[in-house]
């Protein structure tokens, strides 16, 4: 029997659809979209959605529900994290969404986000018997999960993500030496817990997973002329040419980084302190390999629910 299932993540700068069929264990991917809907422009660090937020969000979820309705999916599954369950109005919004589109929104848990994301993580790469820390960069929070393929040793799920970055710190284009310092300062205090646990493995290897990762993977890629396959899991980035983007893109103005071969638009703004925040984390944690995956939450999503319909029917 094959079932079609749409998977929809909420993220604080865009939204995703996902839509597959899944026989028994065999998935097939039939669509893919995502949205800059940003619906924590303006409003994230004082705790609430703004109303040209919550009518972008509303237009994009329409949007998908109509794809949903033409493939004929028999089970949607909606998850929402930073930018709503941290809003004072995020529950009021959830309501609208189903209201207008009959999608049901489960907010979910940072930690719960943490666990999906490296749920989704594994399924796209073997991240081997060593210990690495996953890291996941959001518009409203980011995740990181240190771990190897087998267990967890330490997951948490931080309010540091690009969007409230963007509005707390880069005032200049380009941004300025004193904003970096900054930024580092509130990062060394925000992510307090991380650098401790981290202080008990040795972590050699940073994993990254969602759009800045896959974005500067991109950027590596046309200005290398490295051709891959496209349905890759794994995507390229050495720490080299990692270290090399970032000087280039903290030198640059918005109108420069676009310019950018493998830039897009949804991320040129919050590119240039989600860079900021991975160096901080290279430098703290002395990395010395970056591996970055095609998979992240709505992946975790989507085989976790696969994975329940395998484990009931046997």
């Amino acid at each position: 029997m094959i079932r079609k299932i749409a998977v929809i993540d909420l993220g604080t700068n865009t939204f995703h659809l996902l839509i597959a069929a899944v026989e028994g264990s065999k998935i097939q991917t039939l669509y893919r979209e995502r949205k800059a809907v940003k619906i924590g422009k303006g409003g994230i660090n004082e705790g609430f959605i703004t109303e040209a937020a919550q009518e972008r969000a509303l237009i994009a979820l329409q949007e998908f529900k109509e794809i949903i309705d033409h493939y004929q999916v028999d089970q949607v599954f909606a998850t929402a994290t930073s930018a709503i369950r941290n809003a004072k109005n995020g529950g009021e919004l959830a309501q609208k969404i189903y209201q207008q589109t009959g999608i049901e929104v489960n907010i979910i848990s940072g930690d719960e986000e943490a666990a999906l994301i490296y749920y989704g993580v594994k399924k796209a790469l073997d991240i081997g018997t060593e210990t690495s820390v996953v890291m996941d960069i959001g518009g409203g929070s980011v995740e990181f999960i240190v771990c190897n393929q087998e267990r967890v040793f330490f997951k948490g799920s931080f309010e540091i993500g690009a969007q409230r970055l963007l509005e707390l710190f880069h005032y200049h284009d380009p941004i300025l030496q004193e904003e970096i310092l900054k930024l580092d300062k509130y990062l060394e205090e925000r992510l307090e817990p991380l650098l401790i646990a981290v202080k008990q493995y040795k972590v050699k290897t940073l994993i990254g997973s969602s759009g800045t990762f896959d974005t500067l993977s991109d950027i590596y890629r046309a200005s290398n002329q490295v051709a891959i396959p496209k349905d890759s899991l794994e995507l390229p980035l050495p720490k080299e040419a990692y270290l090399a983007i970032y000087d280039d893109i903290i030198h640059k103005n918005r109108e420069e980084r676009m310019l950018m071969p493998g830039m897009i638009e949804m991320r040129v703004e919050m590119i240039v302190v989600a860079c900021c925040l991975i160096s901080f984390v290279i430098e703290k944690l002395e990395i010395e390999n970056i591996r970055v995956s095609s998979f992240a939450l709505k992946e975790g999503v989507l085989y976790s629910i696969i994975d329940k319909l395998i484990h009931v029917r046997e």
